[in-house]
């Protein structure tokens, strides 16, 4: 396959929970291949830091950062409002901000960690892919991808809310894939297993917890944000042209 295939340049990539992670990895992932990134997350001044630190790399693209915290509707329709104000089109969205407020078994999670969860992970992924679906219609076209995670499969243990919403994401992906389909619109999903971030600490910095998962990982140990990335990088791409619908485990084989 011709590696051209994997080009996306000039195609314009919103990028949300972007400010570090998998997010950063897969903003300057596609900066290198040319993409304008913008980037989102709640905190505009790790945006600014993380867009400077990116762009001095003299990547082919071109990131910029725009605050917005999806769990809110106004916030989501105020961002893609600045999106489209000042680029003709939306080609690629990633939806990767998340949120894993409570560790602990279920029966006892709080109904406001519920909710935040719930606010954040579903309705925050589908007001944004609802709205980008609509312009990406009119521009013919786009790659929506979201990142869910292998607990949407295996409930993670004392993860029992996050599971139950990562779970819905794939299920979201599957029903948004079969109905945008015939509008050019690709959707997909990407299940990063144990992580090695921040997001993840609560799991890879106890190392009771983490000698406990990493046994069921055959290749025995955690990824690094770079080796999720590509993932990204090839749904997004004409690489997957004929792939929609799919959720796409990175895990090291835990769902083998």
């Amino acid at each position: 396959m011709n590696n051209k295939t994997f080009n996306i340049a000039g195609k314009t990539a919103i990028i949300t929970g972007a400010s570090r992670g998998i997010g950063e990895a897969i903003a300057r992932l596609f900066a290198a291949h040319g993409a304008q990134v913008i980037i989102s997350s709640r905190r505009q001044e790790a945006l600014d830091e993380l867009a400077e630190t990116i762009n001095a790399e003299g990547l082919p693209g071109n990131v910029e950062g725009i605050a917005c915290h999806i769990g809110n509707t106004e916030s989501v329709t105020e961002f893609l409002q600045k999106v489209t104000a000042k680029y003709s089109s939306i080609d690629i969205l990633v939806n990767n901000a998340a949120t894993n407020p409570f560790y602990g078994e279920l029966i006892d999670t709080p109904e406001s960690m519920v909710d935040k969860t719930i606010d954040v992970n579903i309705k925050g992924y589908l007001s944004i892919s609802q709205a980008a679906a609509k312009i990406m219609k009119e521009n013919g076209g786009g790659s929506i991808i979201n990142t869910a995670s292998i607990n949407g499969v295996i409930p993670g243990q004392m993860q029992g809310i996050y599971s139950i919403t990562k779970a819905a994401v794939i299920s979201m992906t599957a029903s948004m894939a079969k109905e945008t389909a015939k509008y050019g619109i690709r959707v997909n999903a990407v299940l990063p297993g144990l992580t090695d971030t921040k997001f993840a600490s609560a799991l890879t910095k106890n190392e009771k917890v983490l000698n406990s998962i990493l046994p069921m990982i055959p290749m025995a140990r955690m990824a690094q944000p770079e080796e999720i990335a590509p993932a990204f990088l090839f749904l997004a791409s004409d690489a997957a042209s004929y792939i929609t619908g799919v959720s796409l485990p990175v895990d090291g084989g835990v769902l083998c």
